[in-house]
């Protein structure tokens, strides 16, 4: 196929056999079984010229597009079968690092083994902000009222979220235990800041109860878990960071104190490196 497309532009039986490195006898003989394979003569030639056959300059075009078709199916695997090296700078809280990091990234190191996974754990309030900073190439944090539109989010799991409060007995127990319910003095402990920080606010908004007690504020939700497993307060977390902590056996969750609203749990990172090939390789492998 290639030598009869190299022949059809340069009409030389001489120049194509030595450009392909065969003889022109071997060259002549190939030409051959093509037309004796295609039915028709492809070519007109004599001792000076060769011309193409209207035959011929279609098998031409069948030619090209055939050879073009080839190199980019070859190209396609050499993609496919290129390591893939570097490193992939990753940020989620403690709890996410054990929850819902693994699953994602268990397709991800078994296809790219070369790749180098650096994590940093921190307050997930911080999340997006690690990744408008590109100091990380994506977190995993909680969709907040207002997406940046600089930030692309992929969608993870719903994350219900609950109050908390201490088994132990201690003055907030006694607290909880009235028989009509004084938010106002019961101490709080609280995030510092991000979606949980403002779903308290909105959750004792509706209490109107005046000002809330605030004991402490805390940077991260197990931070808050431990907190109140020291019977220092009360605390709206997400039921994931519960469930994971080395504390879980010290709180309980309050029934019938109002709905908050869950969190949209996602992957984000910057719009601008998305399609970088190790964060494009890293969404392939979680979305198969």
């Amino acid at each position: 196929m290639a030598m009869f497309q190299h022949l059809a532009q340069s009409l030389h039986f001489g120049k194509t056999a030595k450009a392909h490195h065969v003889s022109p006898s071997t060259l002549s003989r190939a030409v051959q079984r093509l037309e004796e394979q295609v039915g028709c003569d492809l070519l007109l030639r004599d001792n000076r010229t060769v011309v193409l056959t209207e035959a011929g300059k279609k098998f031409k075009q069948y030619a090209e597009q055939q050879i073009e078709q080839w190199q980019v199916f070859k190209h396609s695997l050499e993609e496919d079968n290129q390591a893939l090296t570097g490193k992939l700078k990753i940020y989620c809280s403690v709890t996410a690092a054990y929850s819902h990091l693994p699953p994602l990234l268990e397709r991800f190191r078994q296809q790219y083994p070369l790749v180098e996974i650096m994590l940093t754990t921190g307050d997930a309030a911080d999340a997006l902000e690690q990744v408008q900073n590109q100091s990380v190439d994506f977190a995993i944090a909680a969709n907040p009222e207002n997406l940046p539109r600089s930030v692309y989010f992929h969608h993870l799991a719903s994350i219900p979220l609950a109050v908390i409060a201490p088994t132990m007995v201690c003055k907030v127990q006694q607290q909880l235990h009235e028989s009509v319910l004084s938010w106002s003095q019961i101490p709080i402990i609280l995030p510092e800041h991000g979606p949980a920080r403002k779903r308290f606010d909105y959750w004792y908004r509706r209490k109107q109860q005046g000002k809330a007690s605030i004991y402490a504020t805390v940077s991260g939700h197990e931070a808050l878990v431990s907190m109140v497993a020291l019977g220092c307060g009360v605390g709206i977390v997400p039921k994931v960071v519960v469930e994971n902590s080395p504390v879980k056996d010290r709180v309980q969750y309050l029934q019938n104190v109002g709905e908050i609203e869950p969190f949209d749990l996602g992957i984000c990172c910057s719009n601008q490196t998305r399609e970088q090939p190790i964060i494009k390789a890293f969404f392939n492998s979680i979305e198969d």
